[in-house]
């Protein structure tokens, strides 16, 4: 062995260095992801709630008298337009609702399931889409001799990321306007017959 070479042993501090800058972006990496991972599954969760709570208005017009569909039409539920002490609570099994009644229920019922009302921590509403309205649009057509009663639901809420609005300029109107980047929107058309 000659007297100037030295035996190297372990790992300098420049190696050290940078396996530690690496392992840091590797890890950044995955809080960035899960963070990500998670808006989106809140996202998933909102818009899988606001198709139920569509659905579940359309059940309940359907279950009630198809005269009365008009009745149900209107614009902001979620925003409390429905007070409490104008709905007949008429669905136990000794009362029996009338058809106006019966839409009075149905709407303060959704507007609840719209608001969270639920659920809730302290005094606030936890268990509803964020910032819901919900709009509900009827129009009356006859087909080949056949009355049909078309329906449009629509319901807004607010996402957690920025997005483009899509919303035609009908759509907007429930809501808010297309300024609101955030703004989620389903958009439900059916036929009640």
């Amino acid at each position: 062995m000659h007297k100037y070479q030295y035996s190297q042993k372990g790992l300098t501090f420049i190696e050290v260095l940078i396996a530690l800058v690496i392992l840091v972006t590797g890890i950044l990496g995955a809080v960035a992801m899960q963070a990500s991972a998670k808006k989106g599954s809140f996202d998933a969760m909102q818009r899988s709630l606001a198709s139920s709570l569509a659905q579940d208005i359309i059940n309940r017009m359907r279950v009630n008298d198809p005269t009365t569909l008009v009745a149900y039409e209107g614009t902001a539920f979620g925003t409390g337009v429905i007070d409490e002490d104008d709905v007949t609570r008429c669905h136990a099994s000794n009362t029996l609702c009338t058809s106006a009644q019966l839409v009075q229920l149905d709407l303060f019922l959704w507007e609840q399931a719209l608001m969270g009302a639920d659920v809730v921590n302290g005094t606030a509403n936890v268990g509803g889409l964020v910032g819901a309205v919900g709009c509900i649009d009827h129009e009356t057509a006859t087909v080949n001799g056949v009355t049909t009663n078309d329906v449009t639901i629509i319901i807004s809420w607010q996402g957690k990321v920025e997005i483009a609005d899509g919303a035609t300029d009908a759509d907007k109107t429930c809501g808010g306007d297309d300024v609101n980047s955030k703004r989620r929107q389903i958009v439900i058309d059916t036929r009640i017959i």
